[in-house]
């Protein structure tokens, strides 16, 4: 299994997002849930796979701006939560 890479903050806000992808070791994918109110889903495998299950359709600031959050969220970086209606919760 591996392990998890140690981000900053401005890691996870400030670089590309594709570098950010790499660095962190995440695939993104299209996710099937077509619930506006759905914003992505972070999938982490025990064998240290990390995957971004995004909804396709979206405009690219409101993608980027999920992805580096979820991202954020998985790898504990501590950023400050987004406001409501938005809602992370862990399974």
């Amino acid at each position: 299994m591996s392990v998890p890479p140690a981000l900053s903050a401005a890691q996870v806000l400030d670089s590309p997002l594709d570098d950010l992808l790499i660095t962190a070791g995440v695939e993104i994918f299209d996710s099937s849930i077509d619930d506006r109110s759905f914003f992505g889903a972070v999938v982490q495998r025990k064998s240290g796979e990390t995957y971004l299950a995004m909804p396709s359709g979206r405009s690219e600031l409101e993608h980027d701006t999920m992805a580096r959050y979820l991202i954020a969220q998985a790898f504990d970086v501590d950023l400050p939560e987004l406001p409501p209606p938005f809602v992370t919760s862990e399974i």
